[in-house]
């Protein structure tokens, strides 16, 4: 016998070796689950509820409310996806390419090469609904690296092949549905009847998958009509096949071949050559005698490059001959003790609130009336805002950037016309995949990219950094995400090469969480995750690039 915690309840019951952790989670009758667990933490490691315990163990049991039984759920779908797809279409291909409107997007192509029409969908989300009221298992199988690759070949996955070729690891997993094999980097649930509600509709040239609401998952997410972000994410996309490194195995294959350098140079001319297109949209429009922009309005969320993108646009600009002058709107956060706080208490940074929008407000407006204006400068040490004579006057040729979490938020600017606004979205729109069915979530990285940078500054470990995370996604989804379609420009500054090049940076820093805590779980499967990608040293990362802000390194002073 061996003895179980279950952590959720702080219980602890005894069990014959070998139990799964689904009939672990039976044995545990006061759990009050309104929901059925997807997933588990067996000591702070993620496993799915087929796993056997062996040994004594804590066990956290997660529902599809948590990130991570949302993400097996998740996986899981796209399976049954997969295999809908497949014996409605056979040998039709299917790439599960990136988050949009709170679903996933699947570009789909039959055999013949053409694309699903509704009736297709149709037929497919029918055959969906089939497979999960049989209930069919998922099986994970485990085999060597080599016999993997082998099965993988004879099915004709060239992507997963790759991807396996170059991981490095001497055995993986893989997973087996009524005869339909596939791979997933993390666990799926234990059958298809687990997910019971999702959706499937025609969009734009390929599909959606749509997801329940992790806040309530009786009910599927509202359909949010996303076509600039969508447009930005075909961008990459198109660029991607265009270099052929529409996944990770091959930007692997290609930095084996010593093409590492080369692929730095041209992510990072896309990336330029992008700053310069908004650059010079903004010359053409401060130009406007109608309707001429004065003021620039740049947001993002966590770690995606604003300060940096900041700093870009500026050069650029003043090769266009305008002048930009720029502050941030963390300058106007109220005095500590008005800062609004969170239910634990908290101080509520990313909160509307915590910024003094009447004063800002009033300072925006006589800044374009031509009128001198002192801008206040925030003391993060004393926590108080503080006045030290900065001022800023808008003449001819000169032009506001203002830069913040909620620069495009209507609450900071509605005094201020929006013929006079320009507004720009940065975010991570991480368009490479591990392969055609595994995406990268974008959250994944720019969360890498706050761990290192936080610890490189000395501000947090990874464990706090991990920590706060999830309250950052959920201020993000209040305060930031429903004004990024109102941008004028969409900019993503992640790199194709760039997990490459952060694994070195974040290995040893994620390996500095303790195993006993809570954030190893989410530590132990980031680094699980960057393990798929070939290493590639920071050398040749030119120090003006948006990843030195997080690296180290950076030309530009913050």
């Amino acid at each position: 016998m061996i003895e179980v915690r279950c952590k959720n309840i702080n219980i602890t019951r005894s069990f014959a070796e070998g139990t799964t952790l689904l009939d672990v989670f039976k044995g545990f009758p006061e759990l009050d689950f309104p929901y059925p667990p997807m997933s588990a933490r067996v000591n702070n490691s993620s496993q799915g509820l087929k796993f056997r315990v062996y040994q004594s163990r804590d066990v956290e049991f997660l529902d599809i409310r948590t990130w991570g039984g949302m993400r097996a759920y998740v996986r899981s779908l796209c399976f049954v996806l997969y295999k809908a797809s497949q014996d409605v279409f056979p040998d039709s291909r299917l790439y599960m390419e990136h988050p949009i409107s709170r679903g996933y997007f699947c570009n789909f192509r039959k055999a013949d090469g053409s694309t699903a029409e509704p009736d297709d969908v149709a037929r497919i989300a029918r055959r969906m609904r089939e497979i999960v009221d049989a209930d069919m298992p998922f099986n994970r199988c485990e085999a060597v690296t080599e016999d993997a690759i082998a099965i993988f070949r004879r099915q004709g996955f060239t992507d997963k092949v790759r991807l396996l070729e170059t991981s490095g690891q001497p055995y993986c997993d893989y997973y087996m549905l009524d005869g339909t094999v596939d791979y997933y980097y993390g666990p799926l649930v234990p059958s298809t009847g687990y997910l019971t509600v999702f959706g499937l509709e025609k969009y734009h040239s390929g599909l959606l998958l749509r997801i329940p609401n992790r806040k309530n998952p009786s009910q599927l997410n509202e359909i949010e009509p996303m076509p600039k972000t969508f447009g930005v994410f075909a961008e990459n996309v198109r660029w991607n096949v265009i270099m052929g490194l529409q996944n990770v195995g091959a930007v692997n294959k290609a930095c084996q071949k010593g093409l590492a350098s080369e692929l730095i140079q041209v992510s990072e001319a896309l990336q330029e050559k992008k700053v310069v297109q908004i650059a010079e949209d903004i010359y053409r429009r401060y130009n406007d005698e109608a309707h001429p922009v004065r003021m620039v309005l740049i947001t993002g969320p966590s770690s995606s490059g604003k300060s940096t993108f900041c700093k870009r646009l500026s050069v650029q600009l003043k090769a266009c001959g305008l002048r930009p002058i720029s502050f941030s709107t963390d300058d106007y956060f109220v005095n500590r003790e008005d800062t609004p706080k969170l239910p634990d208490g908290r101080y509520d940074f990313d909160n509307i609130a915590a910024v003094d929008c009447a004063t800002m407000e009033r300072d925006l407006v006589a800044l374009l009336a031509g009128k001198k204006v002192e801008i206040p400068e925030y003391n993060f040490t004393t926590g108080k805002r503080e006045y030290n004579g900065k001022r800023l006057q808008l003449g001819e040729g000169k032009v506001l950037l203002i830069e913040g979490i909620h620069a495009l938020n209507p609450k900071l600017t509605a005094l201020v016309p929006d013929s006079s606004k320009y507004k720009v979205y940065i975010s991570t729109l991480t368009s490479i995949s591990l392969d055609d069915h595994n995406w990268i979530p974008t959250r994944d990285n720019r969360l890498l990219r706050r761990i290192i940078r936080d610890y490189n500054k000395g501000a947090y470990t990874a464990q706090q950094t991990i920590s706060q995370w999830p309250l950052v996604c959920e201020a993000e989804e209040k305060w930031i995400f429903p004004y990024q379609e109102t941008a004028d420009a969409m900019f993503n500054s992640a790199l194709n090469i760039e997990f490459a090049v952060l694994r070195l940076h974040a290995e040893p820093i994620l390996a500095s969480v303790p195993k006993n805590c809570p954030e190893y779980a989410e530590a132990h499967r980031l680094m699980k995750f960057i393990h798929y990608f070939v290493p590639v040293p920071d050398k040749e990362i030119p120090p003006t690039s948006i990843m030195r802000e997080f690296v180290g390194g950076s030309s530009f002073k913050y």
